[in-house]
């Protein structure tokens, strides 16, 4: 089978490797989708992210949806021909956190694409792969694979939403608006916010959020000054979901919240200063949220249920063969969302 696969910073490779057979409880999936998300890119222009780093070939990917092709022994619930979404995130479910329900902290995560522990954890970006009968849901009919590779980033929002409490009634900024930014707003219109408004320095994607559920979108770059205005009386949102991971979208966003506010962490990009001073002046409430569990299960049903729709984030779909254009073009803010690989 072909692989897409990092050996350092603008060095992917499509190369041949071994498939694997499907043993007890595991499924065997020719894998039809899988979305280039923001770490796969930080692999290819930086070679990773932070302290972690690209130290052995590995194959990328973690965003992808495909056909079952074989059964191991003792699977129930699946059938060769199911279209599955399929979770890249396998915890040990032995270990204190994993006991605690709190998977998504497992010490022993085998998380797809990972160059986080030593060897690495090897990616889904292969036109067959072997999973656990567990981490695949099945996809409703008529929602395709494409839609279906969005569960991934889907339940990441999913799990951000959760960290924020009931959104009904409540006003929402969203600070970045990339394809996490995007689902945020989408599952933030879903969830009953009453108004959200969209940030970011670049208009094409700002463009988009008017589309899919923002009120009001501002180019903080070309009018920092309508951002501004939302502070007066200390502040006019109740929720902040930060998706750019950028320090100055952190701290506009605590300017204009609310007093007893809630800032939800979702970006990463290394480590920024905080306002401490004015998030206890403001009682501001600022969680952090990592990945996600029990989410992707939820998300794959919304999906399927067409509770939401992810065709507008769906910019670009390009072969196996192309996956060095793919990856150039995901990088380009103004003309891609969400570009996705066919396998």
């Amino acid at each position: 089978m072909k692989a897409i696969v990092i050996h350092a910073a603008h060095d992917l490779r499509i190369e041949e490797h071994e498939a694997e057979t499907a043993g007890p409880g595991q499924v065997e999936i020719a894998i039809g989708a899988g979305g280039i998300c923001g770490s796969d890119l930080h692999y290819y222009h930086h070679g990773g992210f932070g302290t972690v780093r690209v130290r052995e070939p590995m194959i990328l990917g973690h965003e992808v949806a495909g056909t079952i092709v074989a059964l191991g022994s003792s699977v129930s619930g699946l059938a060769i021909g199911d279209r599955v979404a399929v979770s890249p995130s396998r915890p040990c479910n032995a270990c204190t956190y994993c006991l605690k329900g709190q998977q998504n902290h497992c010490l022993n995560m085998r998380f797809y694409g990972s160059a986080m522990p030593m060897p690495h954890i090897q990616g889904a970006f292969r036109q067959r792969l072997v999973a656990e009968a567990w981490q695949c849901h099945k996809v409703g009919d008529g929602v395709s694979v494409n839609e279906a590779a969005f569960a991934e980033p889907f339940a990441v929002v999913l799990h951000g939403l959760s960290h924020a409490g009931s959104l009904l009634g409540k006003r929402v900024l969203v600070t970045g608006c990339g394809p996490i930014g995007a689902l945020t707003i989408m599952a933030a219109r879903l969830h009953g916010a009453r108004e959200i408004v969209a940030t970011d320095v670049a208009s094409a994607v700002l463009a988009r959020a008017l589309t899919i559920g923002a009120d009001r979108a501002i180019n903080v770059a070309e009018n920092p000054e309508e951002i501004a205005a939302y502070s007066a009386n200390k502040g006019s949102f109740d929720v902040q979901f930060e998706c750019s991971g950028n320090e100055a979208a952190l701290r506009t966003g605590i300017d204009v919240l609310k007093p007893r506010g809630t800032l939800v962490q979702l970006g990463i990009n290394g480590d920024i200063k905080i306002p401490l001073n004015l998030i206890v002046a403001k009682e501001i409430r600022m969680k952090g949220s990592f990945r996600f569990h029990e989410e992707f299960a939820l998300a794959v049903d919304l999906i399927s249920q067409r509770r939401i729709d992810m065709t507008p984030l769906l910019t670009g779909i390009y072969p196996l063969e192309d996956a060095v254009k793919a990856f150039e073009i995901a990088g380009d803010r103004s003309q891609s969302m969400k570009v996705q690989l066919s396998f």
